[in-house]
């Protein structure tokens, strides 16, 4: 497990190593990252909304349920039937708490609809800050007086392929490296 979690660390820290020195890219990871939490924050918005429509419907329906139960109390009083007056005060007082119930339950979502709407508006202004931040970056890396790190070159490409043949990454690496030991030997040889 340690010799994974070394090549874990080892990993992270080349990546944070290369994403500081290409801060296009970084910015590139950050624009991704803000988009992601825009999209999710535009669906806990809806979500919210579709609750709150539920909560408001039936809110309305439990007024109307009350109203229809008050109309009954008072028809019941007229005609001096307390035998079903007390119960039906008992429902309507039921009625009452859960109509009371639903509607601090819809002020708590009306609460976090407003919240993700402060959230979705502080994401779009850092969205905007981190595009014009990458426009200035991308200015300078084109600007022909910067060069241009090669570095980055296979970030970019989505269909990467590794090399293959006698022409090989790892084979170009043996033969540079087996030029280097052989001129230093020579070097060495000539003091």
């Amino acid at each position: 497990m340690s010799l994974f979690e070394d090549f874990s660390r080892f990993l992270e820290t080349r990546l944070e190593e290369f994403m500081r020195k290409n801060p296009h890219l970084e910015l590139q990871a950050l624009e991704e990252q803000l988009r992601e939490q825009e999209e999710g924050t535009l669906r806990l918005i809806a979500d919210s909304q579709l609750q709150e429509k539920k909560l408001q419907d039936e809110i309305l329906s439990t007024a109307q349920e009350i109203q229809r139960w008050h109309i009954r109390i008072e028809k019941a009083k007229a005609a001096n039937r307390m035998d079903l007056v007390k119960p039906a005060e008992e429902y309507e007082a039921t009625l009452l708490r859960k109509g009371n119930q639903l509607w601090g339950q819809m002020q708590g979502i009306k609460a976090r609809i407003q919240k993700a709407k402060e959230l979705q508006n502080q994401i779009q202004q850092r969205r905007q800050e981190v595009r014009t931040k990458a426009a200035e970056v991308a200015a300078a890396r084109s600007n022909p007086k910067t060069e241009q790190s090669g570095e980055t070159a296979g970030w970019n490409k989505s269909n990467y392929k590794p090399f293959t043949g006698p022409d090989s990454l790892e084979d170009k690496f043996k033969r540079w490296e087996a030029q280097e030991e052989l001129d230093q030997m020579k070097r060495n040889m000539g003091r």
